[in-house]
């Protein structure tokens, strides 16, 4: 047992050290309530050097506090405080700023870090999500340590239910604490966002948004279309898609199975990656060696972060493939970092928010209904949390936000043509019909993330972003097409196989090292005994 704690402890701390080389989601900011503040209240911002999580780059920026009520709706509701970050524009005449929403929900906002391009017609405002950044933080620790699993499976039946019990625990806790559960909805952000824009004397506003921010957006404009300039939304998750249907998901990887075959590489591994997913999903070895693989912690993370974006999802096929191929050690070497690799979050915010969306339904059979038997992956994450969440107690949202309105809001969709959490189809079908002014660009062969949009074809980006904000017209005329690369030249299997024997070897160096250095003692003794 002491071996193979030793050999999972080096590995773990190899892989936490890869992960936080390639980003995190930003940590969550400060703030507390000012003596006599009343709700609504902007303190003074003053000048704070800004510098987004992960980043070595730092802004000049004015910082302050915002007073809001816990409950918008309860007058006598206690007060809590969000940070609030204001980036300047940088040119001499800027127009309407620009409100940054960004995803989860269970995520910072305020880790943004605004291209300079961004900067110089606009300033760009961040607003803290009210459960994760300021005085009130929904933290789950319960539901943190359910994530570890019970039995050696995330998935099965027994650790379900202690999700379950842990969201519960959770939930009765931060009650007992004080916490008014119901103030924890996208209504309520939309109201923050409402009561900075007054504060710091904006007439109307821009909004950037990205996956669940986009609903954020939507409700935004539903409720205050008269102080939405324009918006951008990437990512798009329009109401009813915080549950991840299996369909959806088979489809998404049957278009990944579709890119493959044109592929020389990938189609001279397997001549069907879809049915490569199947088979090694449905009949998972759960040892390689002497590391243990949790199935479900695996499709766990194999949707998320794994299929998200087409760069880790070459990582994931690439262990897929290896496997089918008798070969499961990156299997083994991603169930070990799914700990390390599934999205962090604040998950008292991610449960609060997901379940008064209303997209869930306590009538459907989540535990049935999300691991149908002849799917590809089912819905790792929707089997898990669906059916765990039923006695969280916050209120759904009104019916009129739990559906798409009509909506006069100039409005640009940014999608990517395989993007696994938000489809782009979701968006064409669902809510490009009811925006009179809105439009739609999908990126060939990009994922979900923000950086994706960012960081491939910047410039691009720029043309995209800056001619929408300018004219109300988005020129997508930069971009290029470039295909899905399926190659990795160092994957999960290759890493399983490298970290274990640096783990075997070191110790048989430092011994032999040991060794070594004790003969040499000795042979100096013998000679001065003679």
């Amino acid at each position: 047992m002491r071996k193979r704690g030793i050999v999972i402890g080096a590995m773990g701390l190899i892989l936490i050290l890869l992960v936080a080389g390639c980003g995190a989601s930003s940590e969550p900011a400060t703030a507390t309530v000012p003596d006599g503040a009343k709700a609504g209240d902007l303190t003074p911002l003053t000048p704070c050097d800004y510098q987004p999580y992960g980043s070595q780059e730092k802004y000049d920026a004015e910082c302050g506090t915002l007073t809001v009520r816990e409950n918008w709706d309860n007058a006598d509701s206690r007060l809590i405080a969000l940070p609030v970050t204001r980036v300047r524009a940088t040119g001499d005449n800027p127009v309407e700023p620009i409100f940054w929403l960004v995803g989860g929900p269970g995520d910072s906002n305020m880790g943004f870090k605004p291209p300079a391009w961004l900067l110089i017609k606009h300033d760009v405002v961040m607003v803290g999500y009210r459960g994760v950044d300021g005085s009130s933080v929904l933290d789950c620790p319960e539901v943190a340590q359910a994530l570890k699993g019970v039995g050696g499976d995330l998935l099965s039946a027994e650790s379900r239910a202690n999700m379950g019990g842990a969201i519960t625990r959770c939930a009765e806790r931060l009650q007992g604490e004080g916490v008014d559960l119901d103030g924890y909805t996208m209504l309520e952000v939309v109201e923050d966002m409402e009561a900075a824009r007054m504060g710091l004397g904006y007439e109307r506003v821009n909004l950037l948004s990205s996956s669940y921010g986009t609903r954020v957006a939507l409700i935004y404009a539903w409720q205050h279309p008269n102080r939405i300039y324009r918006s951008v939304m990437m990512g798009v998750n329009p109401p009813g898609h915080f549950i991840w249907e299996p369909e959806n998901i088979d489809a998404q990887l049957a278009y990944y199975a579709r890119l493959c075959a044109q592929d020389a590489g990938c189609s001279a591994r397997t001549p069907d990656l879809a049915g490569t997913m199947r088979k090694v999903a449905h009949d998972m070895p759960r040892l390689w060696l002497f590391l243990p693989i949790d199935p479900g912690k695996m499709k766990m993370g194999t949707f998320l972060p794994g299929l998200a974006n087409p760069g880790s999802a070459a990582w994931v096929f690439d262990a897929y493939i290896a496997a089918e191929q008798g070969d499961p050690s990156g299997l083994a070497l991603a169930s070990l970092a799914s700990d390390f690799l599934l999205p962090p979050n604040t998950w008292g915010d991610y449960i609060a928010k997901a379940v008064s969306a209303g997209d869930f339904d306590p009538a459907r059979d989540y535990a049935i209904e999300m691991d149908p038997p002849n799917s590809i992956l089912g819905s790792p994450w929707s089997l898990l949390f669906a059916s765990s969440v039923k006695d969280w107690p916050t209120k759904p949202i009104p019916a009129e936000f739990r559906q798409v309105q009509p909506s006069d809001v100039e409005t640009l969709l940014v999608s990517g043509s395989i993007d696994f959490p938000t489809p782009a189809e979701f968006a064409t079908d669902e809510l490009l019909p009811y925006l009179t002014k809105g439009q739609q660009v999908i990126l060939a062969e990009m994922g979900h993330q923000v950086a994706d949009l960012f960081n491939v074809q910047p410039e691009a980006t720029e043309r995209l972003l800056t001619s929408f904000y300018d004219t109300g017209v988005a020129d997508d005329s930069l971009y290029t097409y470039a295909p899905m690369d399926f190659s990795v030249s160092l994957g999960f299997p290759t890493l399983a196989k490298l970290l274990v024997a640096a783990v075997i070897i070191v110790p048989l160096l430092l011994v032999g090292g040991v060794v070594l250095i004790i003969r040499k003692i000795r042979k100096r003794r013998a000679g001065v005994a003679a």
